[in-house]
């Protein structure tokens, strides 16, 4: 394994008192898994992400990558928000290179790789314009180029989608995952789309509601081996989607 999580829970101080957002959260993502987080609004799945990242320090319980504790700035976790944060005054290819740039890899090697991840996934030819000249799936594209300028180890996707239509959130999901592959990453998406997570993942970890528990972990088993628009058309993806959806009693 290489991400482990061992009896999480996470209790928020407020002015009214304490509320519990995760209770005992344990699971371990192996290496190159795509594993989604789904579950209810409200259960905590954000929260996970940024305790997996060392944004946050859990209540009680450990993380654990390659057998160490999970510590923030190591640079072996990249985290992508749910928007992509990219600076309008800066060309794409200023954007691309700020990781980079704030943790002091300024090499000629370091640049000589975002170039080419660049020109590979399709935005070699806008390295000199502003972001606002992308579209949302470029902007995507172009957030996750920056995050890999950290050669990171896992990949966090807090909701990367969400902001996207719907015909479009299909194809970026579709694009972003195939980049993950490619690249050889483990990933960990949060997304509330049932059918987001069964098309894009190995392993989908259902959440209950607040405080967020391990309701079920389901293995996609041979969807696996096929790429998200075959997937959606085939018994197995039907019959998965329907098992979640009775779990999280949601109506579509």
């Amino acid at each position: 394994m290489i991400l482990e999580l061992a009896h999480l829970s996470l209790v928020y101080q407020t002015v009214e008192g304490e509320t519990e957002a995760l209770h005992d959260v344990s699971f371990a993502v192996e290496e190159g898994e795509f594993v989604s987080l789904l579950g209810p609004s409200g259960c905590g799945k954000s929260s996970l992400l940024k305790l997996m990242a060392g944004l946050e320090k859990p209540t009680e319980g450990q993380l654990f990558l390659d057998g160490e504790p999970v510590r923030s700035g190591s640079g072996r976790i990249g985290y992508m928000p749910q928007r992509d944060a990219l600076f309008p005054w800066r060309s794409v290819w200023g954007n691309v290179k700020l990781s980079a740039e704030l943790r002091g890899m300024r090499d000629r090697e370091s640049e000589q790789r975002l170039h080419a991840l660049l020109s590979q996934y399709g935005l070699g030819e806008f390295e000199g314009q502003s972001p606002q000249s992308l579209s949302g799936g470029m902007r995507q594209r172009a957030a996750l180029i920056r995050t890999l300028a950290m050669t990171p180890r896992v990949l966090l996707l807090d909701e990367p989608f969400s902001a996207l239509d719907a015909q479009t959130r299909l194809s970026v999901g579709e694009d972003i995952q195939r980049i993950i592959r490619a690249q050889g990453l483990t990933a960990v998406l949060v997304t509330h789309d049932i059918g987001e997570a069964a098309a894009l993942s190995d392993r989908i970890i259902v959440l209950t509601e607040r405080p967020g528990r391990v309701l079920n972990i389901h293995s996609v088993g041979e969807l696996s081996s096929l790429p998200p628009h075959e997937r959606r058309s085939t018994r197995a993806y039907a019959e998965l989607f329907e098992r979640i959806r009775k779990e999280l009693n949601v109506r579509v």
